[in-house]
């Protein structure tokens, strides 16, 4: 699980703000998502050694986004909407599956089904 799953990360504008998400991804996608994030850095400059590893190992994975909310938005009500698209982004990570047939073969007779389930 990752440590932390929201980083606010700077006010682009006056409404505007830059945010990461940390999601966690399931075991068997793990493999998938560490070729893809290898060499990756967290634009958050106190991510800890161990998030950097996660990250690139790819048991958690970052999406960086801004949202921009009306000028009267509270403090509360910008949290609730973040942590919105956390609730949401984390759903969408868990379900999706873009491996379902990795693996499969092909020897010039039979198929050997792949996939990731």
């Amino acid at each position: 699980m990752p440590r932390l799953h929201i980083i606010v990360l700077e006010q682009t504008s006056p409404h505007v703000y830059r945010y990461a998400l940390w999601a966690e991804v399931p075991t068997v996608l793990q493999p998938f998502y560490a070729i893809a994030q290898a060499a990756y850095t967290s634009p958050w400059k106190d991510a800890l050694p161990e998030d950097l590893a996660a990250l690139r190992n790819g048991s958690i994975t970052e999406k960086v986004d801004t949202i921009q909310v009306s000028p009267d938005t509270t403090v509360e009500e910008g949290k609730a909407l973040l942590e919105a698209r956390w609730t949401d982004w984390q759903a969408a990570v868990t379900a999706r599956n873009d491996w379902p047939y990795y693996g499969a073969t092909w020897d010039g007779t039979t198929w050997v089904a792949g996939g990731v389930a």
